[in-house]
């Protein structure tokens, strides 16, 4: 099979480009698979270091003079390669991938999955319902859900989480965590009694860690003084650390910055959190529980469906500081219970998350859409 995947993402990428690459690993020893997407990307770099991968540099602008000679290469490369599938991620490639294939005679499927949670109703989603689009992948049951009613709701839909690599994203020894404690708090990591609270999902402020600041600042002195906050990702700008320093927060947050590989972030910390306003299903709550890390989640979007409250990690409302304080403040004053999650959050992670499900799932949406009979 040929398979073209495109993603407009000019910089991390987040979750799309996690995706992309997840599949690729998965698919390309037995089919042929191309990746456009802009040069400056993170998926670029990564793309290009899958063997058996060719990655075009392919932006996706919406301005008139960049669009149409976008359109017009997008295009020659859709008539060059004869592709089976192509594997769009958002509307900004998914619109340029429909005018590209607009009076082909022999049109390559077009599968869309959808990240997020915006809205599917606007003209535009109608016009790419139409004519370009043959089969929907959905990353949670939540997103599913928001195609109902809309313009693809006659369109065939399939449901696949997110699939990680359990192997790649496995619980760290002793000594690996100790040492990437070290490297993030230096001489302080010699103190035993630190909790570290630990997020790779970014600082935008619909992300919720500055709820998971202000909870930790509410809780018991004995507990306060021992917390330390480590977020991953970009680091927040004047107006967020000013709310930080406001609750007397800044000694004990840590921000390594953006990172390619996340685990050491996530093997040095006791606890994981997602406290996302919106979330589609997260990959940060996948990969924190596959290493083993006891995870809290908000309730937003389709983040409930990678926990088990009470079971392999906790549930919160979203933007509700006062509960998740209640909540850090039970664990905190448990450390059995950290460990008895722990076990089973890396037990779901084994069971649930595995990649040959996630990219066997896609290639039957595949087979479906070309009218092939599924693999086994």
């Amino acid at each position: 099979m040929k398979i073209l995947f495109t993603n407009f993402h000019k910089r991390n990428g987040g979750g799309h480009a996690t995706y992309i690459i997840n599949l690729l690993g998965q698919l390309a020893p037995e089919h042929e698979c191309f990746v456009a997407t802009p040069g400056t990307s993170r998926l670029y770099r990564f793309a290009q270091a899958v063997p058996n991968v060719r990655v075009i540099d392919q932006s996706f602008n919406s301005r008139i003079g960049k669009l149409l000679p976008e359109i017009k290469q997008l295009r020659k490369l859709i008539q060059q390669e004869h592709f089976d599938i192509i594997h769009v991620n958002a509307s900004a490639d998914h619109r340029h991938v429909m005018l590209a294939c607009l009076g082909l005679r022999h049109r390559p499927k077009i599968i869309f999955t959808k990240h997020n949670d915006h809205p599917v109703g606007s003209f535009g989603h109608k016009l790419r319902a139409k004519l370009a689009t043959d089969r929907i992948i959905a990353v949670s049951r939540f997103v599913a859900d928001m195609f109902k009613n809309s313009p693809y709701a006659a369109i065939p839909l399939d449901m696949i989480h997110h699939g990680i690599d359990t192997r790649y994203f496995a619980p760290a020894s002793a000594r690996h965590k100790q040492q990437c404690r070290q490297a993030l708090l230096g001489n302080e990591a010699a103190n035993t009694g630190l909790i570290l609270l630990g997020s790779t999902g970014g600082t935008d402020y619909e992300k919720g860690w500055l709820e998971m600041v202000q909870a930790v600042s509410q809780l018991p002195e004995h507990l306060k003084n021992r917390c330390r906050i480590i977020m991953a990702g970009d680091p927040p700008n004047e107006e967020k650390m000013n709310r930080v320093k406001a609750l007397g927060m800044e000694p004990q947050l840590v921000f390594p910055g953006l990172v390619d590989d996340v685990r050491d972030i996530l093997a040095a910390c006791d606890l994981g959190f997602v406290l996302s306003h919106k979330e589609a299903l997260s990959f940060a709550c996948r990969e924190s529980m596959a290493l083993g890390l006891p995870t809290i989640a908000s309730n937003a979007g389709g983040l409930p469906e990678n926990i088990q409250h009470g079971k392999d990690g906790w549930i919160v409302p979203a933007k509700d500081p006062q509960a998740l304080q209640t909540l850090l403040q039970e664990i905190l004053d448990n450390p059995a219970l950290l460990h008895e999650v722990s076990m089973a959050s890396r037990q779901t992670a084994e069971q649930h998350f595995n990649l040959d499900t996630f990219a066997r799932k896609t290639l039957n949406t595949y087979r479906q859409a070309l009218g092939l009979p599924l693999a086994p």
